[in-house]
């Protein structure tokens, strides 16, 4: 007999709503794995997957785990089925075609000195300072002006625009899921985006936005809505996802003062150390899709039309795949993480992320070695999917 409950009469093993879950979700990550892999929230009317082999595998099949209906548990109105991450093959191969252009290495490499004269400038203005937040005086900064810099849009002043964007992929908790204010803020970036659009199908100039509205595969081009959707999608991600995953490798860094001493006399062991942070802090916790037809799992059955959450978070810590999972290791080599997904919706700027990350820290490091967190009385931003400090108090040492 299956029934949709989770462990009968324990109550919420995982309660998704919660601020607690935001700030350290990962207990309740152990207790779905151990107890209830294929886990019935009542509460969230969805399924959770939390073991890495079940999670790897319904992300790698797009027939059975649809994302037409959405890739974000409380999905914006009006995106599903117009971006990379709410549409499957054959469409989705045919958008991921024309934007990955975009992210090939040469022009991710192009981009370098740029993001090295930004992340310069931005430090430039840390030198000497008895401490700083992190997310609004470092990678909120470094962020916004790499991504506006890659689609050529113009400049905006970087804590309001990431304001604007946390606030576009944010939860209303009481209300469970999207509220006006969270819509409108989603809404504003379209419109300003939308503009830039139109201001590129009169005068193209060589930047992503140009290469999306020309891209042809097949002598197909993007709709208007789908350049709009993807280019708002591409500047949510480089601004918010982005800016969490440098925010939270700080953090690491704070709280392994060893880990990051050893980074900043061998910046050889940088490149590990990011994917390792990816493993265990991964920003993108929990990805929403939709079965397709009747499955089976762990006693359990999912019906077509449910939800069921792929949670990334839970198998980057899920000791079947990686031992001593819970312990950051800069000397592991987390091969086959999920920190960027698998399958059809891997991260197509994964490249991107990687050497931001890389040229930011790796500068930081030189410029300022030695910080520590300076309380760790901060707030979590409010997600049902991703994972992301408001701020991040830094002390130099």
């Amino acid at each position: 007999m299956h029934q949709k409950k989770g462990v009968p009469r324990m109550g919420e093993l995982f309660e998704l709503y919660s601020h607690e879950i935001d700030a350290d979700p990962f207990p309740g990550y152990a207790k779905l794995r151990e107890k209830a892999p294929c886990y019935w929230s009542d509460s969230a009317g969805l399924w959770i997957l939390s073991r890495y082999e079940d999670v790897a595998k319904a992300a790698q099949d797009w027939e059975t785990f649809s994302s037409l209906r959405g890739n974000l548990i409380d999905e914006i109105p009006g995106r599903s089925g117009g971006t990379l991450g709410t549409t499957d093959p054959p469409h989705h191969d045919r958008l991921r075609s024309l934007a990955q252009s975009a992210f090939t290495r040469k022009a991710v490499e192009e981009l370098a000195p740029r993001t090295e004269a930004i992340v310069d400038a931005t430090i430039n203005l840390l030198a000497g300072m008895d401490g700083f937040d992190f997310v609004a005086d470092f990678s909120s900064q470094v962020t916004v002006k790499t991504i506006f810099a890659l689609l050529g849009l113009p400049e905006r002043d970087p804590a309001e625009t990431r304001h604007k964007v946390v606030l576009s992929i944010s939860t209303d908790k009481e209300a469970r899921g999207r509220n006006p204010q969270l819509n409108e803020a989603f809404a504003e970036l379209t419109d300003f985006l939308a503009d830039e659009i139109a201001e590129r199908r009169r005068r193209p100039a060589n930047d992503l936005i140009t290469a999306l509205a020309e891209a042809e595969v097949d002598g197909e081009k993007l709709t208007d809505r789908e350049v709009m959707l993807s280019t708002t999608m591409f500047v949510v991600a480089g601004v918010e996802s982005l800016s969490s995953f440098m925010s939270i490798f700080a953090l690491n860094l704070a709280d392994h003062a060893d880990s990051r001493r050893r980074i900043a006399s061998d910046l050889s062991l940088l490149p590990q150390a990011i994917e390792e942070s990816l493993r265990f802090n991964t920003s993108a916790q929990r990805f929403r899709r939709t079965a397709t037809k009747s499955v089976e799992l762990h006693g359990q059955l999912i019906h077509p039309g449910e939800t069921v959450v792929l949670a990334y978070g839970s198998t980057n810590r899920d000791e079947r795949k990686f031992p001593n999972a819970d312990v950051f290791d800069i000397d592991r080599n987390p091969r086959g993480h999920l920190g960027f997904g698998t399958g059809k919706h891997f991260c197509i700027g994964s490249g991107f992320a990687r050497m931001v990350t890389g040229i930011a820290v790796s500068r930081l490091l030189a410029r300022i070695p030695d910080f520590e967190l300076g309380s760790r009385d901060f707030d979590w931003v409010p997600s049902s999917n991703f994972r992301s400090p408001v701020s991040l108090p830094l002390v130099c040492t």
